[in-house]
């Protein structure tokens, strides 16, 4: 496919529909003054503490140099232009000090917007997308032409070359259909185009990372019959890090990690051991949009990946935070 050919095109908001680009770019702030960074009129104190920044960071530029790096984020980290696009200056940072970053990107809320809009009520089993052949294709235009477009668009923007690999109805991720068994009932349900993913190119994305360019990857597959499968972005991120064995996987949430007690906000935890994510599974503390990343992170720590972390999208640079300080950020998850 002509991947290339993909990210020149993309350079500006024709078909990207005013809901997504409302919901991101008109929240009060601007978007040039946020791509220029800092200014230059800084005292000698902010001078020196950026400087002890740098130090900080040179460790882990060098230890990660050439490390491929998973990101995976969804809509709620689109919720304004300050998250959105410090999570992307974030990544064209990593690229830039010698990281290889993968984005994975969701955007179900976008999705349900647009059903809503052609008079399509989103309707969900076990968090599971119900997907006729008319929600796919909501799905396909809002993740790939819109999203996906969106992502790449502004990560060329900040100097970085961003590629999406959906083209053409053709993707690295390889699906077949999900079947659904409800616990403790006997039969199965049909939840239409939501696939179970199965495998990926690794060696197209891994070319793609060795020649200088950002995958950016939408949630969905290709299956067979030339069928595309919506698949939970979640278990996309997952899949892909332990394919390509990646240093880390790095899931941006709308909450600060992960609390032991929900009712208690002093009670986040910056390290859990899998055996501790399985009590509080069991305890239904860990629930809801958390529950798919707490098990993808073991899942994928299982399988070699070396690090898995959920942090706070909302957290200025909390990517940056997480990787290149000493005490970084979020919660960490070992195995």
């Amino acid at each position: 496919m002509n991947l290339q050919a993909t990210s020149n095109k993309i350079k500006d908001h024709n078909s990207i529909p005013d809901s997504i680009l409302e919901d991101i770019l008109s929240h009060n702030a601007d978007f040039d003054t946020l791509k220029g960074g800092f200014t230059r009129d800084i005292s000698m104190e902010d001078a020196i503490r950026k400087s002890k920044a740098l130090i900080e960071a040179l460790p882990y530029i060098q230890s990660f140099k050439d490390k491929i790096v998973v990101i995976k984020f969804g809509g709620s980290a689109m919720s304004n232009i300050k998250t959105f696009h410090g999570i992307l200056q974030d990544v064209v940072f990593m690229k830039t000090v010698g990281m290889r970053p993968i984005v994975v990107h969701g955007g179900g809320p976008y999705i349900s917007k647009e059903m809503n809009k052609r008079g399509k009520k989103p309707l969900f089993v076990n968090g599971y997308r119900v997907t006729d052949k008319e929600t796919l294709e909501i799905a396909i235009e809002v993740l790939v032409n819109q999203i996906g477009k969106l992502i790449v668009d502004k990560i060329n923007e900040a100097g970085a070359d961003a590629v999406c690999v959906w083209h053409k109805k053709k993707s690295p991720l390889k699906a077949g259909k999900y079947v659904f068994k409800e616990h403790g009932k006997s039969g199965e349900l049909d939840l239409g185009y939501v696939g179970e993913i199965s495998r990926i190119e690794s060696e197209m994305l891994n070319n793609l990372c060795e020649g200088g360019k950002i995958p950016v990857v939408p949630p969905i597959a290709e299956g067979a019959n030339e069928e595309n499968f919506n698949i939970n972005a979640d278990n996309v991120a997952s899949f892909i890090a332990r394919s390509l064995k990646v240093e880390k996987l790095v899931f941006v949430s709308n909450t600060h990690g992960i609390l032991t007690d929900p009712s208690d906000p002093d009670s986040f935890a910056s390290t859990l051991h899998e055996e501790e994510v399985d009590k509080l599974i069991e305890r239904n503390v860990i629930k809801g949009g958390m529950l798919p990343k707490a098990q993808a992170c073991i899942t994928a720590l299982t399988a070699g990946v070396k690090k898995a972390h959920i942090i706070d999208g909302k957290i200025p640079h909390s990517l940056l935070l997480e990787i290149f300080t000493d005490k970084g950020i979020g919660t960490q998850i070992i195995v």
